[in-house]
């Protein structure tokens, strides 16, 4: 699982640069839908980081509410996730 989070933060850093050169240059820029589900399947801590480093996407408003649920629902996912203590299965004895 931590590769995985590692590989999608990478890939959502590299794809929000990608785009953030995309306009400067006025090019065909990738949509907001792929750049919000690249968050949502991990990819939030990578995004987090290029928004800032970057100034990529932290102008616009709707952008960043859809973004923030996709954040707020991670972190209620993690929460859930270890009251229950679902990693080591304990919830089921």
């Amino acid at each position: 699982m931590l590769y995985f989070l590692l590989i999608i933060n990478l890939i959502t850093f590299i794809i929000f640069l990608l785009d953030k050169w995309k306009a400067t240059k006025h090019k065909r820029r990738i949509s907001e839908f792929n750049l919000l589900i690249l968050s949502f399947f991990g990819g939030t801590v990578g995004a987090v980081s290029a928004m800032l480093i970057f100034r990529h996407k932290i102008s616009k408003k709707s952008f960043l509410w859809k973004f923030g649920l996709i954040a707020l629902l991670q972190i209620i996912i993690l929460v859930g996730y270890w009251k229950l203590d679902v990693g080591s299965l304990n919830f089921l004895f």
